[in-house]
């Protein structure tokens, strides 16, 4: 498929069933399963020894949990994305997960084939969420502007390198294609987008995609 090529996924689940079905599903598309783990010291180890390019990580697994998981390694691994596949569809938990910094968040129930496509577009840098959560973290989301705003009613301002970055942070591309877009470095890109998180007063990329999208920087 499209966009799979070179693409190294984790899996984290503690059904091993689980795990098997949907490496199955994925390795016929093309993506290369670099790992698994059942539960949380086994995700941070093996996935700081492979360094995946996507992690599809199951919220209730043994501690550490998914969500703890997914915070400690994208301090640690800031180039992966992690798209959390879990049973429940519990406003705190999908909450929980994009705080943590996941960029999607698929209810398990979904049919194998929008499990597939949400990990191929996780790939590629897409916000990927069950019809109806989306919804949810959007509505939270637009809280939490709402507040930052009253806050400060000037609004922030940002300058137009921060602007060029957050446009295309919104259209999904990874850091270091933003660089080579604008002739800079990875590290200038990501001190950008750190300044733009404080003067928005976000917590994390997935918060920042969301803005930019509703801000209409994506287009």
């Amino acid at each position: 498929m499209s966009g799979s090529e070179h693409k190294r996924v984790m899996l984290v689940d503690d059904h091993p069933m689980w795990i098997d079905a949907l490496g199955d599903d994925l390795e016929s598309e093309g993506f290369d399963i670099v790992a698994v783990a059942h539960n949380g010291e086994e995700c941070l180890r093996r996935a700081r020894a492979t360094r995946p390019d996507v992690i599809v990580m199951d919220l209730q697994i043994p501690a550490p949990d998914g969500a703890t998981c997914t915070e400690i390694l994208l301090n640690e691994l800031p180039g992966t994305r992690v798209l959390v596949v879990s049973a429940s569809g519990e406003r705190e938990d999908v909450l929980r997960a994009v705080k943590a910094g996941a960029l999607g968040y698929l209810v398990k129930s979904a049919p194998k084939a929008e499990l597939v496509d949400g990990v191929l577009r996780t790939a590629r840098g897409d916000a990927v969420f069950t019809p109806g959560l989306a919804g949810l973290v959007l509505g939270e989301f637009r809280r939490m502007v709402n507040t930052a705003q009253q806050r400060n009613e000037q609004g922030p301002v940002l300058t137009p390198r921060e602007v060029d970055v957050l446009r295309r942070v919104a259209k999904g591309m990874a850091y270091r294609e933003i660089a080579e877009e604008l002739v800079v470095s990875h590290r200038t890109v990501q001190n950008h987008v750190q300044n733009v998180l404080r003067k928005l007063q976000l917590h994390n990329r997935v918060e920042l995609t969301l803005y930019a999208i509703e801000q209409g920087f994506d287009t």
